[in-house]
Parts: structure tokens; sequence; C-alpha cells
């Protein structure tokens, strides 16, 4: 997932992506306690992917108090 394709979500979609993702993250640190991670690259992936939608989500906030 890329910038361009988080800023073309709704605020509402946003926020559900947000949700998945963080359930996402803790079931794979769950598995990385247990040694059953397969990719432990698949954790940096999605705190990134976390941080893009917090960001595209202050963004929006941002642009909505200015406006």
């Amino acid at each position: 997932m890329n910038a361009s394709e988080v800023r073309e979500l709704s605020v509402e979609e946003l926020n559900n992506k947000l949700v998945a993702l963080k359930e996402e993250l803790f079931k794979l640190r769950f598995q990385s306690a247990v040694n059953q991670l397969e990719n432990p690259m698949r954790i940096k992936a999605v705190k990134k992917d976390i941080a893009r939608v917090k960001t595209i989500l202050r963004e929006n906030e941002l642009n909505s108090k200015n406006s």
C-alpha cells in the first residue's frame, strides 16, 4: 500500500483500515512471541502502513480545519 492509494480512501474507510492493520499487527506480534512467524518483515510493513494511514487522517483533519 502506498500513500496515493491511501489518499483515495474516505475518512471512514481509513478508520476501518487502521483498525484492521492494528489487529494484524497484534496477531503478528503474538505469532512472533510463540515463534510461529513466517515473515518477520511483515511486522515492519504493517507498522509503516499504520503510520501512513495516521498521517493521511491527520492531513485530512488539518485541511478540514483550515477550510
